[in-house]
Order: C-alpha cells, then sequence, then structure tokens
C-alpha cells in the first residue's frame, strides 16, 4: 500500500507567510498608536471637565472658587479634592499646617488619578508625592484670591480657560528639553523677568529645575498655577521665580494643548494660536473678544 505525502510549507513559503505578517503588523501599527493617543486626549479631557465642573460645585457651596495657593502652599487642586470624589483624602489632610508637614506626608504621596494625564508617560516625578498634569490659571487663581462666578468672568465663562494641561517635569537638573525641565530663579528676580528670560540659563545649564507639576497639592507657580505668558509649546523655556510667578507655557507632545473654560468645557488649543488670542483667553475682565483663531 503506497503511502501518501501530505503537502508542507517550503522554507521560503515560510518566510513569505512571515514578511506578510510583519507588513500587516506595520500597518497596524500606526493605527493602534493614533486610536491610544485618541483615548487618551479623551481622557485627559474628561479630566479636565471634571476639575472644571468641581470648581462650579465648590463655587455654589463656598460662594467663591478656591485660592490658588493658600499661606501654607495648598493648590485649589487640594480644596476641589471634596467635589471629585476625594473627601475621604480631604478630611485627613491638616490645611493648619504646611503641605511639607510631616503630618501631611501621607496624605501628599497620593497619586490621584483625575489630577494625572494619560498623555504623559511620567506619572511621579518624585516618589514621596502625588503629581499632576493640570495647572490653574494665576489671573484667576492667586495667593488667598476670593474670585466668583461669574462676577470675576466678566468676559464670560466660555470665554476664559481656568486650568490646562501640560507635561510634568522629569527630576533632572541638566538642561535637556523644555518640555521637562525650567529654570529656577529667586523671587527677588521676578522684577527683571520675561518671555527671553529663560533662554540663556537654560543654554548655559544653569539654574535648572527639574520639578514642575511635582505635587497636586501644592499651589506654587509651575506646581498648582501657570500664566500662559509663553504660547503653547513655546521653543522658550519656563521660568519659576521662587514658586512665586514668573513664565510659563502649557507643554505637550502634539501641535496642540488641552484647556478647560469656565463653563465647563474642555478643548483642544493650537501651537499656532496668536499671542492676543491666548492672551485674552487668560485675561477673564479684559473685555476684548476673542480672535477668529480661537
Amino acid at each position: 500500500m503506497r503511502r501518501q505525502l501530505r503537502p508542507a510549507f517550503t522554507l521560503f513559503q515560510l518566510l513569505l507567510v512571515l514578511a506578510i505578517l510583519l507588513i500587516l503588523l506595520a500597518l497596524l501599527l500606526p493605527a493602534v498608536v493614533k486610536v491610544r493617543a485618541a483615548a487618551g486626549r479623551s481622557q485627559s479631557q474628561n479630566n479636565l471637565k471634571q476639575l472644571a465642573i468641581g470648581l462650579h460645585n465648590y463655587n455654589d457651596t463656598y460662594n467663591l472658587l478656591p485660592p490658588g495657593v493658600d499661606d501654607n502652599h495648598f493648590s485649589a487642586a487640594s480644596k476641589l479634592l471634596p467635589f471629585i470624589e476625594q473627601q475621604n483624602v480631604f478630611t485627613q489632610i491638616d490645611f493648619k499646617k504646611d503641605i511639607d508637614d510631616k503630618a501631611n506626608a501621607q496624605w501628599r504621596g497620593i497619586k490621584i488619578k483625575t489630577f494625572l494625564s494619560p498623555l504623559d508617560p511620567i506619572q511621579a516625578v518624585n516618589a514621596d508625592w502625588g503629581a499632576t498634569n493640570y495647572l490653574y490659571n494665576d489671573q484667576v487663581f492667586f495667593l488667598n484670591s476670593k474670585s466668583k462666578i461669574p462676577n470675576t468672568f466678566q468676559d464670560g465663562t466660555s470665554n476664559t480657560i481656568v486650568l490646562g494641561e501640560t507635561l510634568k517635569g522629569d527630576g533632572k537638573t541638566k538642561a535637556v528639553d523644555v518640555k521637562r525641565q525650567h529654570v529656577l530663579l529667586k523671587k527677588e528676580d521676578l522684577k527683571n523677568t520675561g518671555a527671553d528670560t529663560g533662554v540663556k540659563y537654560f543654554k548655559d545649564n544653569k539654574n535648572i529645575a527639574g520639578d514642575r507639576c511635582a505635587s497636586w497639592m501644592d499651589g506654587r507657580f509651575l506646581q498648582g498655577t501657570f500664566n500662559g505668558r509663553l504660547l503653547p509649546n513655546d521653543e522658550r523655556p519656563d521660568v519659576s521665580c521662587g514658586g512665586v510667578s514668573g513664565v510659563s507655557a502649557l507643554r505637550s507632545f502634539d501641535a496642540f494643548v488641552l484647556v478647560a473654560l469656565c463653563d465647563g468645557s474642555a478643548r483642544p488649543v493650537k501651537n499656532t494660536i496668536s499671542k492676543t488670542t491666548w492672551t485674552y483667553a487668560m485675561d477673564p475682565a479684559d473685555g476684548m473678544p476673542l480672535g477668529s483663531d480661537w
């Protein structure tokens, strides 16, 4: 009885099949990356909306918005905790002591999902601190501020940015990327600080800090607030003058940044936005209409 030979793949055929599979995988990967990026943007916008709505609920409860930073350096974000389903954390914090006090050590290290953008691969700057990707507009939120909705927003709640997403620092103190590092000066330097101040420091690798957004509990400049004196993704570095103020941009890996408006909406803003329109969107009461590039 003659044995039948079973058909089999030749080595050439196997290599051909593998090549086809690799080509298909290469074609699919960009699509997968795009889907993940879109999902990340959607999640970050949802975070921004949740925080903006939390501001409204806080305003409804206390008839004013939380201060950008108080005398113990607590941020607006820390005061919003009960309004984003974090009441348990809020009640454990001792707001009568400084954020650096050991009494708050356990709670300042908590990672809160609503404060973190999935678009940023760095999820923590310091292992002992819970980080954030969302900074508040310091023309509305500043030291012991008592801004109110609608009084403060004379231009309308739909025309004013209240907070925006930015990339965190990487903890390094070597000038490599303005998206991750910034220039740290003394608060006395603030009066002489302008948009170009950080350029030479960054080039010379001097006074470099990588702790932007290291703590959601900290309300100081570049920890809890930003001022948008630089356009989104500006090539010039941020500058913090002792955590009081300085110059800053919102930072991302894209051709836009994400912001929340006081009406509770969230949207992207292109890097190409004009300085005039961006400035008007940051000011809650300048009386100027936003440009066509908004």
